[in-house]
């Protein structure tokens, strides 16, 4: 399984920054060749589903995602958004951790557990880095546009 952390500073607040996070159609716009349809009616919450579809020529997979914690940051406190990849290929989970960092911006953590199946642990550092990589351009998408 290749597990990895991203962190951002976003010039954001908290509220703001979140939003922008987990709106999940959003994602599709971030990632190259994926669009994303939300399964279940709005708003997002606990056992909200949705899928993520990746084309790259002939290559295509699902990666239907369930939200299994949501706690939006309320109150000065932070948020939490916790996905379980419940995909025929792409398993684990993800976590979207938003709180408040210096000077009124958001500190953002994304926190992934991905393992493809079928692809061999000896892969795990390669599939780190092209994760890190492909999220890391996602995130940073999604702060940078309202």
């Amino acid at each position: 399984m290749a597990t990895f952390r991203l962190e951002r500073t976003p010039p954001l607040p908290v509220d703001e920054a979140w939003r922008r996070l987990t709106q999940w159609p959003r994602h599709g716009g971030a990632v190259p060749l994926t669009r994303v349809t939300v399964l279940t009616p709005g708003p997002t919450r606990e056992g909200t589903r949705f899928v993520a579809r990746t084309e790259v020529g002939a290559l295509r997979f699902a990666d239907p995602m369930e939200v299994t914690v949501w706690r939006p940051p309320a109150d000065g406190g932070p948020g939490l958004c916790r996905l379980e990849k419940r995909g025929r290929t792409v398993l684990g989970r993800a976590e979207i951790e938003v709180r408040p960092g210096p000077g009124g911006r958001a500190c953002v953590q994304w926190r992934e557990e991905l393992r493809v199946r079928f692809l061999p642990a000896a892969f795990d550092p390669l599939l780190r880095l092209v994760a890190r990589a492909v999220f890391g351009r996602a995130m940073d998408r999604l702060l940078r546009q309202p």
